[in-house]
C-alpha cells in the first residue's frame, strides 16, 4: 500500500473539546452580558487566537477585552479537563494506531497553540503517533487561510495534492482546500452547507467510518 500523509485538525476531530470551548464561551457571554454569541462562536471555530481576538473586537468594539475573555474561557476548559480528563472523539486511537501500523505519515495542524497541542497529545498518550505537529502560533494567518496546512505539508515533505486533511469545521475545510489538499470532513458542531460540500474530497460521520474507508481502499 502506498504511504499516505494524513494531517488531522485537533479540536473536534481527535478530541471532543470543541463543544467544551463553546460551552465555556456561552457561560462567559452570559456572565458578561454579551447576548447570543452563537453566530460568533461558529465563525471562530478553526481560527487561531489572534484571528479570534479580531473577530471579537469586530463584534464588540476595539475596547473589548477579548484577551481576558479567551484566557478565562481557557481556564474554565482546563478546569473541566483536570477534573474529568481529556475526552477523545470516538475512533481516535483506533485510526491513529491503524495508520501508524500501515506506515502512513501522521500529522496534526491545529489552530490551538503548539504548547496546548503538545500538552493534549502527551496527556492523552497520543504524542508518539505523530510525525508532524503544527500549532496555530507557528503561522501568521490562521484558517481559513492555507498557511498552516502548507507548513504541515512542508514539514511532512509531501506535496499538498498528495496529502489528506481531516477537519470538522468549515474554516478548516476552506484552509485545506486552499492549500490544494484532499479535504475530508467529519462534522462536529457544524454541518457542511452547499459551499463546503463542493470543497470536500470525502465526508464521513466518524473516525471509525474513515478508518473503514482506508481499510477498504476507498481513501
Amino acid at each position: 500500500m502506498k504511504n499516505r500523509t494524513v494531517i488531522f485538525d485537533m479540536d473536534g476531530v481527535l478530541f471532543d473539546t470543541e463543544v467544551m470551548s463553546s460551552k465555556a464561551w456561552f457561560q462567559l457571554a452570559e456572565e458578561w452580558n454579551l447576548g447570543d454569541i452563537t453566530e460568533l462562536t461558529d465563525l471562530c471555530i478553526g481560527r487561531n487566537r489572534t484571528d479570534i481576538i479580531l473577530q471579537f473586537k469586530d463584534r464588540f468594539g476595539q475596547e473589548f477585552d477579548a484577551d481576558k475573555f479567551l484566557k478565562r474561557g481557557h481556564e474554565i476548559v482546563q478546569g473541566w479537563i483536570e477534573a474529568d480528563g481529556l475526552p477523545l472523539m470516538k475512533g481516535t486511537k483506533e485510526i491513529l494506531q491503524y495508520l501508524k501500523e500501515e506506515g502512513h505519515t501522521i500529522g496534526v495542524a491545529s489552530s490551538s497553540s503548539t504548547k496546548t497541542v503538545i500538552s493534549h497529545m502527551k496527556r492523552s498518550g497520543l504524542f508518539a503517533y505523530f510525525d508532524v505537529v503544527i500549532g496555530g502560533d507557528q503561522v501568521r494567518l490562521s484558517k481559513p487561510r492555507p498557511d498552516i496546512y502548507l507548513k504541515a505539508c512542508k514539514a511532512a515533505q509531501v506535496l499538498p495534492a498528495e496529502a489528506i486533511a481531516v477537519e470538522d469545521s468549515p474554516n478548516g475545510i476552506r484552509a485545506a482546500y486552499a492549500a490544494g489538499m484532499k479535504p475530508v470532513m467529519i462534522p462536529d458542531l457544524i454541518e457542511p452547507d452547499e459551499e463546503i460540500m463542493t470543497l470536500l474530497y470525502r465526508k464521513y460521520d466518524s473516525l471509525h467510518e474513515m478508518k473503514k474507508a482506508f481499510e477498504e481502499g476507498m481513501l
